[in-house]
This record gives C-alpha cells, structure tokens and sequence, in this order.
C-alpha cells in the first residue's frame, strides 16, 4: 500500500532516522520515494548518505512532494513548522505525527485541508524494527487505517489505541518505557561492576539478562509474566529474598510513581498545544 508512495520526513532527528532505517531495511519503500528536510544540514547530510533519502531546501517542497508527511519536530516546534505551510496540504495527504502531546484535534486546527491525520508513538527500538508503536486516527480519517498500519508495520507491533488516558498510558509504557528500562539496566550493570567484572562483561551480563527474560515472555505467549517469575523463585531461595525486600522497599510503587510523573507531563504539553 505504501510501497510506491511517496513519503516525505519534516525533522531528520533520532526518530525520524529510525523510522527511515527500519522502512529502508525491511524493503517496504523505496529509497528512492523518501524525502526529507531538517532545521541544520548535518542530520539531512546524514540520512541522504545513510538510506538514500533525498534533500530538499522547504517544508513547502516537501509536501508538494510527497502524499504521506511524517512531522518528526519536537512538540514545541510543531505549530510553527505547520501554521507557515498549512495552505500546501490538500485532501491527497496523509499526515502522521510523532510529536508527543500533541492532539489530533489541534492538529486538525493547524492544517484542516489535509485528507487523513494521525498520531503515532513509537520507541526507538524501531531501529532494529522491534518497536511498540501506538498511533490514533483523526476523526473523519478512519479511511486512511490501513495506510497508518502498512506504513508503521516495518518498525515493530503496531498497537491502535483511543486518544486520551490509552494513548497516554501506550506513550510512557512503551515510549517513554525504553528509557526506563535502560535506566535501571545502568543500575543494573554499576552493581556488578561493583563485584569485581569490568564494563564490558558487566553490560553483556546484563543485556543478556533482560534480552533471555524478554525472549523467554515472547516465547510463551500464554503463559503469564507471573507465573514465568513463580518457575524462578523457590521458597526461602535466592531470589525470593532478593523480590522480597524489593516489594518491602515499594519498587512497584515508585515505578507507578515514575509513569504517572511523565503522564502528567505529556498532558501538560497537551495541554500548552491546545491553547495555540
């Protein structure tokens, strides 16, 4: 569906390059149909040596360009990429953005011409294609579902969601989620360093730790996280006492904690972009 589309990127950041990576790899467009601008001139140089996107000067040249138009900005730039070219977008274009906070709605506002609009969250495993990538539908865009699906199917699970709370949840769990965990894989290999392995062994250990746990969930897709953790801990073992004193120290709590911290602040964007 998306194969001979021509698809252009607003922004040459980390996510835009992922998503370009994993479409390039996994063959699903043609090179030679990617388009792209960029703010500085290094990150465009970047992706046109990388995965032959090709430059192009203008915001404006790119959606005459292309039907499908990625806005990869960061939050704040978002209206002030879009207000300048809103009149360039007409009924032919898909617009999908990946710009945290920012409602459909107030998408909507800023280019109402523009035939299908979406949101969309993925993690930057979309680099490798193992992404979690959560995207809402514009209302009146429902038509353009299969297009958002094929064209975000290369970076990983494709995961639809309702704007609100379960969009909100899908970008801290699985957006937000990869950092989180990289964080406590940094705790994770300081503790071990501390017992005598060097950093390099240190940070295998615990890549491999967290990929065999990972695997081992996915290869048993009816057998619940619960039960899998039971099958590792004996009674009065190692790693009974090592779960205790988490659950006595509260880690669920502070994880809980954690996530809500960074919802309310994706609804504090969101709601900073209602009001332009």
């Amino acid at each position: 569906m998306i194969k001979n589309r021509k698809i252009g990127f607003i922004g040459a950041g980390n996510m835009a390059q992922a998503m370009i990576k994993a479409l390039v790899d996994s063959k699903s467009v043609d090179a030679g149909n990617l388009f792209a601008t960029n703010r500085s001139p290094g990150k465009l140089k970047k992706v046109e040596e990388l995965y032959g996107v090709h430059p192009l000067a203008t915001n404006e040249d790119l959606v005459d360009t292309c039907e499908i138009i990625v806005v990869a900005v960061k939050p704040q730039d978002l209206a002030p990429v879009l207000e300048p070219i809103a009149s360039s977008f007409h009924q032919g274009h898909l617009v999908i953005s990946v710009a945290a906070g920012f409602s459909t709605e107030s998408l909507q506002r800023l280019i109402p011409n523009a035939g299908g609009i979406a949101r969309a969250m993925p993690n930057t495993p979309a680099t490798i294609r193992k992404a979690v990538v959560g995207y809402c539908l514009a209302e009146n865009s429902s038509a353009y579902q299969g297009t958002v699906e094929d064209f975000l199917k290369p970076l990983g699970i494709v995961v639809p969601a309702d704007e609100g709370d379960q969009f909100v949840a899908l970008t801290v769990s699985c957006g937000s989620g990869t950092g989180f965990v990289f964080e406590i894989m940094q705790y994770w290999q300081e503790w071990v360093e501390e017992h005598g392995f060097d950093p390099e062994t240190a940070r295998k250990m615990v890549v491999q730790t967290f990929l065999g746990a990972a695997e081992l969930a996915a290869a048993a897709e009816s057998t619940s996280i619960q039960e899998l953790q039971d099958r590792v801990v004996s009674k009065k073992g190692v790693t009974f006492a090592g779960l205790q004193s988490m659950r006595e120290l509260e880690v669920e709590r502070a994880l809980r904690y954690s996530f809500e911290k960074a919802a309310l602040r994706d609804q504090e964007i969101s709601r900073g972009t209602a009001k332009q």
